[in-house]
């Protein structure tokens, strides 16, 4: 079953659910006992937290999630790996962006959680991840988001405590950074069409043809569009107008710094002369009406 990554529909947040059964029916989390819905190839679409592992922190809006494996009756006997299924699913809806939807189970210590049977409440973002020692054994820690703004971070006093505000990495203490609600609009890119070009070419830059390896065996790149799709080019969001790019590449094309020749050659911007020819498969049919829309706002053509 492909996975979403992103709301159900029928099913908004503060849904409840009597068990992990009807979790599953719902489409909300997929496994029947596992905490982590995901792998490595395409991420991790949802997470439940329910006090299995003492090492989670809850906090509202932000929540440090322990990984998957080592672990026995709520205590830490073993080392995790990143590449288990489910924290390697993680790191990589950290490296892609995906968002992760957090159902919170009866039996943890949170306030947050449901007094009975789970509750659905809504997308977080993977910001970063960590590894951590617990009773000696090596465990990954990751930090979720609330990308929602209806929910509100647990108050300091509540706990019989001030407030943590130790950063994430580091040790030296700091103020939340102030924050204001706003409303953006974007275009929504379709996971499946850039996962689809990067997975013809292992994830190989078509320019620079490097490899970006990443903790856990993974590899990172990122689908770019040639002709872009936000306003006021409107580019479409086809395989014919996406490339598989590393950061660096991607960046330099969106800038024109990199532009391509009507037979794909890679020009460099500055100087206007070809540095190679771009890696292509049989499979990947570039429209060279993108190639050609992206080059004339770049370069004046004779």
């Amino acid at each position: 079953m492909a996975k979403v990554f992103g709301h159900i529909a029928g099913h908004p947040v503060s849904s409840c659910f009597a068990s992990r059964a009807d979790l599953r029916a719902a489409g909300l989390h997929s496994p029947r006992i596992a905490g982590i819905s995901g792998n490595g190839r395409e991420g991790a679409d949802s997470v439940v937290i329910s006090g299995g592992y003492s090492t989670d922190e809850d906090f509202g809006n932000v929540i440090l999630y322990t990984g998957h494996g080592g672990n026995k009756d709520g205590r830490q006997v073993g080392d995790q790996s990143i590449t288990a299924p489910g924290n390697a699913g993680l790191l990589r809806s950290e490296l892609e962006g995906h968002l992760v939807r957090v159902i919170r189970g009866a039996g943890s210590e949170s306030p947050y959680s449901p007094a009975a049977g789970l509750r659905y409440d809504g997308l977080f973002r993977v910001e970063s991840h960590r590894s951590v020692r617990v009773n000696g054994f090596l465990t990954f820690q990751f930090r979720l988001v609330s990308v929602d703004t209806g929910q509100v971070p647990i108050d300091a006093r509540e706990r019989g405590g001030e407030e943590d505000v130790t950063p994430f990495h580091g040790d030296e203490a700091h103020s939340p950074v102030p924050r204001q609600p706003s409303q953006i609009q974007r275009a929504v890119r379709k996971s499946a069409v850039t996962q689809r070009v990067k997975e013809w070419y292992g994830g190989q830059c078509q320019m620079c043809l490097q490899f970006l390896s990443v903790p856990g065996g993974l590899s990172y790149s990122e689908g770019a569009h040639i002709l872009a799709i936000g306003k006021p080019y409107n580019g479409p969001d086809v395989v014919e107008n996406v490339l598989c790019l590393c950061p660096n590449c991607h960046v330099l094309f969106d800038h024109g710094a990199r532009y391509l020749t009507d037979e794909l050659g890679v020009v460099d911007g500055l100087t206007h002369e070809q540095i190679r020819e771009l890696r292509t498969v049989r499979a990947h049919r570039i429209d060279l009406r993108y190639v050609r829309a992206h080059r004339r706002r770049w370069v004046t053509e004779s």
